[in-house]
């Protein structure tokens, strides 16, 4: 097989694996069912066991997020529509600045938008 331009050589991606949620699962069933931590002393299994037995939730909930990442949380605005963001707070200078920063991640010019006399999106 010959390298496509454009194309990725590994399309799946790095697997989405969290390794510390899966030991707290083997460990917490492990516990459940009265068996022994067999885990070697210091390993992530071990560490885990340990802190299930203690009941540290505070410490589960950091080394989870340390090794496993934070869950993504969104932002919404009321009964989860939109943000609002009133815009009669600012100024002239403020507003011209804002609509210069929205066309930039828009990725439109500023000659694009200045030839843009169609008023389309304005009240009249």
């Amino acid at each position: 097989m010959t390298f496509q331009p454009g194309q990725s050589g590994n399309p799946g991606g790095r697997p989405k694996t969290k390794p510390f949620k899966e030991c707290l699962i083997v460990e917490a069933e492990a516990a459940a069912n009265g068996e022994e931590c067999k885990a070697y002393k210091g390993s992530l299994r071990w560490n885990a066991r340990q802190l299930l037995e203690k009941g540290d939730t505070a410490a589960i909930k950091e080394i989870a997020d340390r090794l496993d990442g934070k869950v993504t949380q969104g932002i919404s605005g009321p009964d989860g529509g939109p943000v609002q963001i009133d815009l009669t707070v600012l100024g002239d200078d403020e507003l011209d600045a804002f609509a210069l920063l929205c066309r930039k991640l828009a990725g439109v010019s500023s000659d694009d938008a200045e030839a843009d006399t169609s008023g389309e999106g304005e009240e009249g």
